[in-house]
């Protein structure tokens, strides 16, 4: 501007002195081409995540999550990190910690249910040097309930430790008969184990042949904590180990377990009784707390079998060792600290690879919201869970259940009669959000802030008295089964309901500031996921009441095992770590969920955005399109580390497949990712049609 106005005045100048030749301006140069928008990245995503330099085509974990694995670490008390679950838990404990630190300060949030008994407990827990006092009363109690001098006193022993939650031998509670979900009974089943499954006593490779060994010189190494000599402390492990062996030889698969039909046989006590004579079971019941308890369903009958083989095959005396380590291994976060790092050491070295303990603070938060979680949950509730998280998550499942709803009439597979059934039953599906309507009352719960490991076991014992409460009474459909502040979700068949806790409505799986379609993919999949429990190989055997019926037509049942047993074949195929394969069968509803929840959520998340111009129009005005933004918020929800040990008994024991598998996985068999992305026949990404897997 300064420019033209120094020309115009020098041009009216100029022409009042003499005139001078007016030089030719230069040709104008071209104007450039238009610079094309750069469009923001959607709120919800992390671009810091992104390896764009991957082919989500090809591999779209790595183009989801790439950055993200390659730059984050493992905190050193942690078996794994996850940009979800666990950086969610991580933050949700500083809270809770905040709560209770207050209360054990007499200075907690106003209104918080029994703030005294919270603030003990944590102060309890908090007290490491009343921790190493506490040997002396763990011999004095060891000396009760290990002293074993005949089968009855066998029995009472057993008993009395069930009714702490010890659970040698096996174990005992309450559960809704399966045949009939307005009934609460009691139920025994298979148990006793120190490992994390069976599989680890009896495979004959050289890594399990070197965790036994590691494993029972961990057990060794606590004797000797116990004040027993090395030669003797080894002689108690392998008894131990004895024990340990001969039950989980008798015990299912976790295959096996899947199926609901193997786990009911309604033999009630006589029949117990009849199964296994030898144990006397007329005693345990009192001792254990339920006296009088006569319905009772044996969820295997051959393990307790067993059980009666081992009772009258080892001498009473020769009991001690097995009980002493079952009470110890179970008050152990009570104990000196010389038996937690005996702990942390083995578990460390061959079932986690972390590389530090877990803070004190943290293990003592983590105890209170097991003892005390609904108590825990209202400050926390307060400070975490606005309306909208509910309101959201309310409309959002409705939206996914009008979406399964829509989809069974394109299911080809499935005849009219079927489909009306499972109609009737994705309708009556209870959606629990949040946090229970009714708190949980823990009057009778005795916390001893002078004590710890008193008050330990005296939680324990208060929830298993709770729930041999329920039998013969009334099904509580009222309860939940998490706590608010876990960072989870279920669906539970018996009660036909999905549970979305207040802990995990937060970023990444739900963002207030997220567009809807990242929102749909992070916390709509979960939803989705859920849902689809109720109808994959197990939730499918129940019925609308939460019944164990069979309401499949036969033509039903074969065209939906065939479409199963693609599911699984895929998986089979799948390396989790090492050499070690994902279990198809093992993780099979876990992957006919995701696959399933998938399709859901993106099918609702079309809908949503059909009856919203605004969220259509926010979604429309980012870089990726809503449905590459649905798929990315999917995917970055489950970015995740895990350590090698970790992974290798996640493999044995997790029903979910490795993270990695859960987001490509399910891709593979989704033209609507193959649309989103616009990937070509034979990527790796796009499984030929002929391998396509389809459920729901």
């Amino acid at each position: 501007m300064r420019k033209a106005l120094l020309a115009a005045c020098c041009l009216v100048t100029t022409a009042c002195k003499t005139a001078e030749p007016v030089p030719t301006p230069p040709p104008a140069a071209p104007a450039p081409p238009p610079v094309a928008e750069v469009k923001p990245l959607p709120p919800g995503l992390d671009g810091a995540a992104l390896n764009e330099q991957a082919d989500p085509c090809e591999d779209f974990y790595e183009y989801a999550c790439g950055n993200w694995v390659k730059t984050t670490e493992i905190p050193a008390d942690r078996p794994r990190w996850s940009r979800g679950f666990d950086a969610i838990s991580s933050r949700n404990e500083e809270i809770l910690r905040d709560i209770l630190v207050a209360a054990s300060e007499g200075k907690a949030p106003r209104g918080t249910a029994y703030a005294q008994k919270l603030g003990d407990f944590y102060g309890a827990c908090m007290d490491e040097a009343q921790l190493e006092a506490s040997l002396p009363a763990l011999k004095a109690e060891l000396a009760k309930v290990t002293a074993v001098k005949s089968a009855k006193d066998l029995a009472q022993v057993v008993g009395t430790l069930h009714a702490r939650s010890v659970f040698p031998l096996f174990h005992f509670g309450s559960s809704n008969d399966l045949k009939d979900a307005s009934q609460m009974i009691g139920e025994v089943d298979q148990g006793g184990l120190g490992l994390p499954d069976r599989d680890y006593y009896l495979k004959d490779d050289e890594k399990s042949k070197a965790l036994r060994d590691a494993y029972a010189e961990h057990v060794k190494n606590t004797f000797v904590l116990l004040g027993e000599t090395p030669e003797v402390a080894a002689k108690s492990a392998a008894a131990v180990m004895a024990v340990e062996t001969a039950l989980a030889k008798a015990s299912m698969t976790r295959v096996e377990r899947r199926e609901p039909k193997n786990l009911y046989h309604r033999l009630e006590r006589k029949g117990l009784k009849t199964t296994a004579p030898g144990f006397a079971w007329d005693v345990y019941f009192p001792a254990a707390g339920a006296k009088d308890v006569q319905a009772i369903n044996v969820t295997h009958p051959a393990f307790f079998q067993e059980v009666d083989r081992l009772v009258k095959a080892t001498k009473p005396d020769a009991w001690k060792p097995y009980l002493t380590w079952n009470y110890v291994a179970s008050v152990t976060p009570a104990l000196p600290k010389a038996f937690q790092e005996e702990r942390f050491r083995f578990t460390a070295q061959n079932l986690t690879g972390a590389k530090a303990d877990v803070p004190r603070w943290k293990k003592c938060v983590r105890f209170a919201n097991g003892a005390l979680g609904e108590a825990l949950a209202q400050p926390f509730i307060t400070q975490t869970f606005g309306v909208e998280g509910k309101t959201t998550t309310q409309q959002m499942v409705v939206e996914i259940e009008k979406a399964f709803e829509r989809n069974l009439d394109t299911l080809a597979w499935m005849d009219a009669p079927t489909r009306e059934q499972a109609l009737v039953k994705v309708r009556k599906i209870v959606n629990k959000i949040g946090y229970p309507d009714k708190w949980r009352e823990y009057d009778a719960l005795e916390v001893e802030r002078a004590s710890f490991l008193t008050t330990y076991v005296n939680a324990s014992a208060f929830e298993q008295a709770r729930q041999l409460a329920k039998i013969g009474q009334p099904v509580d459909k009222a309860e939940w089964l998490m706590s608010p502040p876990t960072v989870n979700a279920y669906y539970n068949p018996p009660f036909n309901e999905i549970v979305f806790p207040a802990g995990i409505l937060q970023p990444p799986f739900f963002n207030r500031e997220a567009t809807a379609a990242v929102n749909f993919g992070a916390m709509g999949m979960v939803v989705g996921h859920e849902i689809t429990h109720g109808f994959d190989d197990e939730g499918r055997q129940y019925d609308a009441e939460g019944n164990l019926r069979d309401w499949w037509t036969k033509g039903s049942d074969e065209a939906f095992r065939q479409r199963v047993s693609c599911v699984k074949e895929q998986y089979d195929g799948y390396t989790a770590v090492d050499e070690l394969k994902v279990n198809g069968a093992l993780t099979l509803g876990e992957n006919v969920a995701d696959l399933g929840g998938l399709k859901l959520a993106h099918a609702a998340m079309e809908a949503w955005l059909g009856g919203d111009a605004e969220a259509a129009k926010q979604a429309n005005s980012y870089r990726f399109t809503p449905s590459q933004q649905f798929f990315l918020g999917y995917a970055q929800s489950w970015c995740s580390k895990y350590r090698t040990p970790f992974a290798r008994q996640m493999a044995v024991v997790d029903p979910h497949s490795p993270p990695y598998w859960r987001v490509n996985g399910p891709v593979g068999n989704l033209p609507l990712f193959q649309q989103a992305f616009q990937c070509k026949e034979g990527a790796k990404m796009v499984r030929p049609a002929a391998q396509r897997c389809e459920v729901w």
